[in-house]
C-alpha cells in the first residue's frame, strides 16, 4: 500500500497561523508529575514551591492517604520569599531528610515553580551541588514546571529534556521511543514493532534509572507525544535522528507511525501487513461503532494539551467531523507537520490564546463540540454549548490500535449525553401514564 497517497491536495501545513497573546486558561507544567511519577519507579519529584503547588498536586493526583507517592513539595515560606532565609540551605536540609527517609530514590528531580522562579532560586546550581554530594547513588536533575510561560504537558517535555544530557553515549543502532505512556499501551507498541523484527527498542523515560537508554549518532527515535519539542532538540544535539510521522492516534495515525519506523528498519511490506492487519481491522471497527454520532458534527479546539493537531487529524479523517478552529498553546511544526499534511484546508489554525477573543469566536459559530480546559467547560455548558475536558485526553490511554475506539468514544460521549438530556429526547408521557389515576 502506498501510504503517502493519502495526503490530500490542499492541507493545513501552509495555512496561516493566528497568533494571539492575552489571558490564557491552562494548567501549569507541575501537572505532568502526576503521570511521570508513576512511570519512573525509582525517581522522586520535589517541587520547590508554595502550598498552592502542593494542593494542586495532591488534589489532581488523588493520592490515597495510605500511599507513598514519589513526589512532594518543599514549601517556600514567607521568610524564603522575602530573602530572610537562605533558600539553598533550606533545600539542602530537605533533600537530606528525603533521601535518608527514602533510600530507594535513584533520580531526584528538583522542579521549579512560579514562586521559585519569582525569587530567582537557581535550581540548576542546586542540582549540580547535590549531585556531587549524593552521586553515584542518586542523580539530581532539575527542570521548570512553572505555569508562567508553559502549559501542563510541557512539564513532561522539560523533564525528559533535562535527562538527555545525562544519558550515556552509545554507538549502537537502536530505536528510542520518546514519551511517557501507560505501560500496557507502551507494551502494545513494542510488541508490534518486535513482531516486525525492529530492535533493539529502548524507551525514554525508562522505568528505572539503571535502564536509561544510551544515545549517539546511530540512535533513531520516534516521538509518542506531539509536545516534546525541547526533548527532540536535546536528542538531536546528541546526534540522534528523528523518524518523522503522524502521531499514533487512531487506525490511520498508528499505521503511518509504524510504517515510518518499519521503513527505517527495512521491514518488507508483507511482514508489515501480516503484523498489523488484525489490529488495524479491530481499530477500524471500534472507531466506526464509537463515532457514528460524530459524523458531520463540528468541533472547536481551545489550546490546552498540545494534542490538538493530531487529534483533529483523527477526528476529521477517521470520524467524519468538521474542524472549525484548531487552537494549540505552541506549535512545533517539525513535530506536527506530518499531521497537518493530512488535515484538509479550512479550519483556523491558532497558536497561543487571548481567551476572551477566542470565546467570542466560539459564541459566533456555536460548534457542536468544544474541547477546552476544566475552568471553561462549565460556563460554556451553561451557555448551551457541549464541551469536552481537554485534560482527560492526556490521562486516558488513547494511543495505538487497541485504544482507537476509546479515543473516538471520549468525543462521542458528550454528544450522546447532550442528546439524552434534551427535553424532547424523552418524548411525551406514554398514554397509560396520562390516564392513570
Amino acid at each position: 500500500m502506498n501510504h503517502s497517497a493519502r495526503i490530500t491536495a490542499r492541507t493545513c501545513r501552509d495555512a496561516p497561523v493566528l497568533r494571539q497573546r492575552g489571558q490564557r486558561e491552562v494548567f501549569c507544567g507541575l501537572t505532568g508529575i502526576i503521570w511521570l511519577h508513576r512511570k519512573m519507579q525509582d525517581a522522586f519529584f520535589l517541587v520547590v514551591g508554595s502550598r498552592t503547588c502542593a494542593h494542586l498536586l495532591q488534589s489532581a493526583a488523588g493520592v490515597m492517604i495510605f500511599a507513598e507517592p514519589r513526589f512532594g513539595t518543599a514549601i517556600l515560606e514567607e521568610g524564603d520569599l522575602a530573602g530572610m532565609a537562605d533558600a539553598h540551605d533550606e533545600l539542602d536540609r530537605e533533600v537530606a531528610r528525603l533521601l535518608d527517609r527514602r533510600p530507594d530514590i535513584r533520580q531526584l528531580f528538583l522542579v521549579g515553580s512560579c514562586p521559585s522562579e519569582v525569587i530567582k532560586l537557581d535550581l540548576a546550581r542546586a542540582a549540580e551541588r547535590l549531585t556531587q554530594v549524593y552521586a553515584p547513588r542518586v542523580r539530581v536533575l532539575n527542570y521548570s514546571g512553572s505555569g508562567i510561560e508553559t502549559t501542563f504537558t510541557q512539564g513532561e517535555d522539560a523533564c525528559l529534556a533535562s535527562m538527555v544530557p545525562a544519558l550515556p553515549a552509545s554507538d549502537m543502532r537502536e530505536l528510542l521511543l520518546v514519551g511517557a505512556l501507560p505501560e500496557v499501551v507502551e507494551d502494545q507498541a513494542i510488541s508490534l514493532l518486535g513482531k516486525m523484527g525492529v530492535g533493539p527498542i529502548r524507551v525514554l523515560p525508562a522505568p528505572r534509572s539503571a535502564e536509561m537508554p544510551g544515545v549517539g549518532p546511530n540512535t533513531v527515535f520516534a516521538c509518542l507525544q506531539p509536545f516534546l519539542g525541547t526533548t527532540v532538540a536535546a536528542l538531536q544535539n546528541r546526534g540522534a535522528r528523528m523518524i518523522r510521522a503522524p502521531f499514533p492516534f487512531g487506525e490511520e495515525g498508528t499505521t503511518l507511525w509504524l510504517k515510518a519506523i518499519a521503513n527505517e528498519f527495512s521491514v518488507d511490506d508483507a511482514t508489515f501487513e501480516r503484523v498489523t492487519v488484525a489490529p488495524r481491522t479491530r481499530a477500524r471497527t471500534a472507531i466506526t461503532n464509537a463515532s457514528a454520532v460524530l459524523r458531520g458534527k463540528s468541533i472547536f479546539f481551545m489550546p490546552d494539551s498540545q494534542l490538538e493537531i493530531p487529534l483533529t487529524r483523527f477526528l476529521v479523517r477517521e470520524c467524519g467531523m468538521e474542524a472549525i478552529e484548531i487552537g494549540q498553546p505552541y506549535i512545533h511544526k517539525g513535530l506536527v507537520d506530518p499531521d497537518l499534511d493530512l488535515i484538509p484546508a479550512g479550519p483556523v489554525i491558532s497558536e497561543g490564546q487571548d481567551v476572551d477573543l477566542q470565546l467570542d469566536r466560539i459564541r459566533a459559530v456555536r460548534p457542536d463540540l468544544t474541547v477546552c480546559g476544566l475552568g471553561l467547560a462549565n460556563p460554556l455548558e451553561a451557555e448551551g454549548l457541549t464541551t469536552k475536558w481537554a485534560i482527560e485526553l492526556v490521562f486516558t490511554p488513547v494511543h495505538f490500535y487497541e485504544q482507537a475506539g476509546d479515543l473516538a468514544g471520549l468525543f462521542s460521549r458528550p454528544l450522546r449525553r447532550r442528546d439524552l438530556l434534551k427535553p424532547e429526547a424523552a418524548g411525551p408521557f406514554p398514554e397509560t401514564h396520562a390516564v392513570a389515576r
